[in-house]
């Protein structure tokens, strides 16, 4: 890999007129850098951005820091976050830590204030893992992908309550007055938002809330509990807080001798690759997660700049499949 010393070679300059080349100074003559450019060109010189940055005395590194990424949600926004990091021209450093893991996060802050970091991305569905950023005081801005916006960092999320009450609502326009939820895990904010948007559009509409049952967004978890929500027949739609917990629950009703949906409407959230591939393929809650990393990446640009970063909630969509139906009886 060339170096900038090779450019310097190349083009018969000393390497401080080629950083200055680099770093955008207007005061080299441009047949300089014509024959700088030419010698980058040539030897495909890639610039580090540490240098720039340390040339510049400003940082073009983001740290992110995210306590869920086995799961499909927190690993996806990641995943847009840095891509859209990436064409922004920013480097990404990376900590992802264990839900509970208080002393972790501390040591992945002070690690990334110590790199000098221009900001901190907090990608964490838990409430503890706020709280101890919250408490920080570290001195670079914050940004958070979560619903919870406080003073001392901006938010950016989907409207979880929202994705949950249009999952309701379908399942009441098809005739369903007692719909049990499987909910996530009570210390991730994402599934209290769930949870909160299925009790409401229970109660605005009229029908039954009382059946809650709570997993840990596996499908193990979500086939423990079909298992006991099969043995009803009362029940005869399940909204499930995430796909791979939906998944569990319809495993469950079919091991009972019970047939997706002519027994029971199942929806999940999320919508993960998978779902459309489910027997039956499941009706869910989409997420796209390539624009919440987009939006992130927005509002920390924003924040660098000084410009005003108001709290932004995308919304997700609800996506019909054939795991939903009027109930038989």
């Amino acid at each position: 890999m060339a170096t900038l010393f090779d450019v310097a070679a190349a083009a018969g300059v000393s390497h401080q007129t080629v950083s200055r080349v680099v770093n955008g100074d207007p005061t080299v003559r441009p047949a300089t850098k014509a024959k700088v450019d030419v010698a980058i060109d040539e030897l495909h010189y890639r610039p580090s951005l540490t240098a720039r940055a340390l040339a510049s005395r400003k940082t073009r590194s983001l740290g992110v820091i995210s306590t869920g990424f086995p799961f499909y949600g927190p690993s996806s926004t990641m995943h847009g976050f840095n891509g859209a990091a990436r064409r922004a021209g920013y480097q990404v450093s990376m900590a992802t830590l264990d839900v509970d893991d208080r002393q972790g996060m501390r040591q992945a802050l002070d690690s990334l204030v110590g790199q000098n970091v221009a900001a901190i991305v907090l990608i964490a569905p838990d409430a503890e893992a706020l709280e101890v950023l919250r408490r920080s005081g570290v001195s670079v801005p914050l940004v958070t992908a979560d619903s919870e916006a406080e003073d001392g960092h901006h938010t950016v999320s989907f409207d979880q309550a929202a994705g949950a009450e249009a999952a309701v609502e379908h399942l009441v326009s098809l005739g369903h007055r007692r719909i049990a939820h499987v909910a996530g895990p009570d210390g991730w904010m994402d599934g209290r938002d769930r949870e909160r948007g299925w009790r409401e559009a229970c109660e605005r509409l009229g029908v039954d809330s009382t059946v809650l049952l709570r997993g840990d967004w596996t499908p193990g978890s979500g086939h423990r509990i079909g298992r006991e929500l099969a043995g009803r027949d009362d029940v005869t739609a399940v909204f499930c807080g995430n796909d791979q917990m939906a998944l569990g629950v319809v495993h469950a009703y079919v091991d009972a001798g019970r047939v997706v949906p002519r027994d029971v409407s199942i929806v999940g959230f999320d919508d993960i690759p998978e779902a459309e591939h489910f027997v039956p393929p499941l009706t869910t809650v989409r997420q796209d997660f390539e624009p919440l990393g987009r939006r992130l990446m927005t509002t920390v640009e924003a924040v660098l700049a000084g410009d005003e970063a108001p709290v932004a909630a995308l919304d997700p969509e609800l996506v019909v499949r054939r795991s939903t139906a009027a109930p038989a009886r």
